[in-house]
């Protein structure tokens, strides 16, 4: 049973979260709090297995709440906030002082319907993460890293990326490790509508590479590595000797909208042999079969380590069905793709799978 706190000054969404959540039967709620005080108190005297944060409170804002949080009491914390520009960028700071996970709220944009299966997929997540104590400051905006770029054919090459519940960190990691010259780039990060678009702009800031959120018919090019929107799909295909992307609407796949099953088959069918996918930190099985699929196309195909994932669900799929080439440790993954990319290190089994 994963007991949750729940901590907003609407008396309404405590109401509608609280209703939402007890239909679960591995879910207890085992009380709400107005504002970060009264969490405090309770956090203590309950000892939750998970809380949901508001960012817009009282008395206390919900970053200042969850940096202290997480400075002398760290736990899973999923932050749901208002679908704004905003708070989008308050929502991409709460992941940096720790947060598993950050959802729209319930209200004009989103649904009580729309909010209920992924703040119940958000929590499950949350109880299972690895929660590490944050630092105390973080600088508002990294130094771009320097990256040497390497000599390597990156015309038709692609990289797939795909994450979910820790994936924030993990996308920015990989990245961050990347020459500027990369091949052309696709993501997949479970995120909401809107929070994505700054999800890509922060990642534009510290990375060599040119990173945006994805337009339909956007072209996939070398130094360029496009996200998926939230609650959008977005899939690769080949137009004569390019590759481009196809953003659309569809039905969720793995209670998912982008999915990362969608790109990566989409990629295994109009790339195959020219790509380097890549798994990262997630719950559930979203990108396995996917990843697959790459595979037995005759991608070169990555999953995230145990040992550095915030939740170690998606790779372990991919792991157990046989779909990826090589395990990496998250801090390894960029060179490991550079690797394949200059033809140093393929996979010993690679061809007993092409």
């Amino acid at each position: 049973m994963i007991r949750v706190l729940v901590v907003d000054d609407s008396a309404v969404v405590r109401k509608i979260l609280t209703n939402e959540l007890s239909r679960y039967k591995d879910i207890e709620i085992v009380g709400s709090a107005v504002d970060p005080y009264v969490a405090r108190d309770k956090i203590v005297k309950l000892r939750p297995d998970v809380i949901t944060l508001d960012l817009e409170m009282p008395r206390m804002d919900g970053l200042s709440f969850l940096a202290r949080l997480m400075k002398y009491y760290p736990m899973p914390v999923v932050v749901l906030s208002s679908l704004t520009q905003k708070n989008s960028e308050s929502a991409l700071k709460a992941l940096e002082l720790g947060a598993v996970e950050v959802l729209g709220k319930p209200g004009s944009a989103y649904s009580t319907q729309n909010i209920s299966r992924p703040l119940v997929n958000a929590i499950r997540s949350a109880a299972s993460a690895r929660i590490k104590k944050q630092p105390e400051k973080l600088h508002p905006v990294a130094e771009k890293a320097e990256v040497k770029n390497f000599s390597f054919q990156t015309t038709h090459k692609v990289i797939a990326i795909g994450a979910s519940t820790g994936g924030t960190k993990a996308i920015e990691a990989v990245l961050t490790g990347m020459p500027a010259n990369s091949p052309g780039t696709v993501i997949v990060q479970h995120m909401p509508e809107n929070f994505t678009t700054a999800f890509a702009d922060r990642l534009n800031e510290i990375c060599q590479m040119e990173v945006r959120e994805a337009r339909d018919n956007d072209h996939v090019i070398p130094g360029v590595a496009l996200i998926a929107p939230g609650n959008r799909h977005m899939l690769l295909n080949r137009s004569g000797g390019n590759y481009l992307v196809r953003v659309k609407d569809g039905p969720r796949v793995h209670y998912q909208r982008p999915s990362v099953d969608v790109l990566f088959r989409s990629v295994a069918k109009s790339a195959g042999r020219n790509v380097v996918g890549v798994l990262l930190t997630g719950m559930g099985a979203d990108g396995a079969k996917g990843l697959l699929e790459m595979r037995k196309s005759g991608s070169c195909t990555m999953a995230q380590d145990e040992e550095t994932c915030i939740v170690f669900g998606m790779p372990k799929e991919a792991i157990r069905l046989g779909a990826a080439d090589q395990v990496v440790p998250l801090h390894n993954i960029s060179q490991a793709i550079i690797n394949v990319l200059k033809n140093k290190s393929l996979p010993n089994n690679q061809s007993e799978n092409r």
